[in-house]
């Protein structure tokens, strides 16, 4: 069966556990967080997924860390999955996104899937002091590396960018064989990155199902020239009315979850009544009836 997730971007923390507890009650499978390290004080048009290259964020948008934020919420919740939806991964040393993931993953009880991007603004890893150039290829390096800190007992690693001699990493994760990787990105590059190394894709913009379609079967395509198999799962944001018949149209196209999130205008504070009221709305005329 779809899953169905929730987005809580632009939520008020003091009402994050609250909303996302009547979600899972409500029947609600995964709960989603956006991500960024931090904004120029001006953002270029810059941003992939629309058309005038302006995000739907600006440069005074509230930043909170994914980990704490999931943290909180798995604090307040049992069953329902955790995602971030992206977690710019070049942007942080492979250690750190390692210890705080699994982290997440023992507290939740196993619950965590690391949505994974390269990132989209250049100026971002500048202030930071992170090289955006090779950002690709240090991303495939963590990746490797997280992978074998969660399930290799003694670790190694020889690359490009990162190098160590043999170190312990404990705990490992909950998940078994591990917590699951999943990428953003839409460009044939980005689509080639998540069949060759994820366990998932993330899409970012939004989508029709006729093009989902297309998409997904590119993927499955470099999947395997890869020669791998296994559950692969797919994410998108719901571009129609979710009702149960577009909702299965997504599902036909190959999507494994959809998220959806209350039809809140950019820029504009969203409130725990709007959410509380959408999610009753979405348990009566969708999740009831899937």
């Amino acid at each position: 069966m779809i899953n169905i997730g929730l987005s809580i971007f632009g939520l008020k923390p003091v009402s994050m556990p609250r909303v996302a507890a009547r979600a899972e009650e409500l029947g609600f499978g995964s709960i989603w967080v956006a991500e960024h390290l931090v904004f120029p004080a001006e953002i270029p048009s810059t941003y992939p997924y629309s058309a005038s290259g302006r995000p739907p964020i600006n440069p005074d948008t509230p930043l909170l860390d994914p980990w704490v934020v999931l943290s909180y919420i798995a604090a307040a919740t049992k069953k329902v999955k955790l995602g971030t939806g992206v977690y710019i991964l070049p942007l942080r040393n492979p250690f750190g996104t390692a210890r705080s993931v699994v982290t997440l993953d023992r507290l939740s009880e196993g619950r965590v899937i690391l949505g994974v991007g390269v990132g989209w603004l250049k100026e971002e890893f500048q202030a930071v002091g992170e090289n955006w150039e090779n950002r690709l290829k240090r991303t495939k390096e963590t990746v490797e590396i997280i992978r074998k800190l969660w399930t290799e007992e003694t670790i190694s690693y020889r690359g490009a960018y990162y190098s160590f001699d043999a170190v312990k990493f404990q705990p490992k994760p909950v998940q078994k064989p591990s917590i699951p990787i999943e990428f953003g990105g839409e460009t044939k590059a980005a689509l080639r990155r998540a069949a060759e190394l994820g366990d998932g894709w993330i899409a970012a913009g939004r989508w029709q199902p006729d093009g989902l379609a297309k998409v997904v079967a590119e993927i499955q395509g470099y999947r395997r020239e890869a020669g791998r198999t296994g559950p692969f799962n797919v994410t998108c944001s719901c571009a129609m009315d979710p009702t149960v018949e577009n909702v299965r149209r997504y599902e036909a196209a190959g999507a494994t979850r959809v998220y959806l999130r209350p039809p809140i205008s950019p820029g504009t504070p969203s409130v725990e009544a709007d959410f509380h009221a959408y999610l009753e709305r979405m348990h009566d005329t969708l999740l009831t009836k899937l």
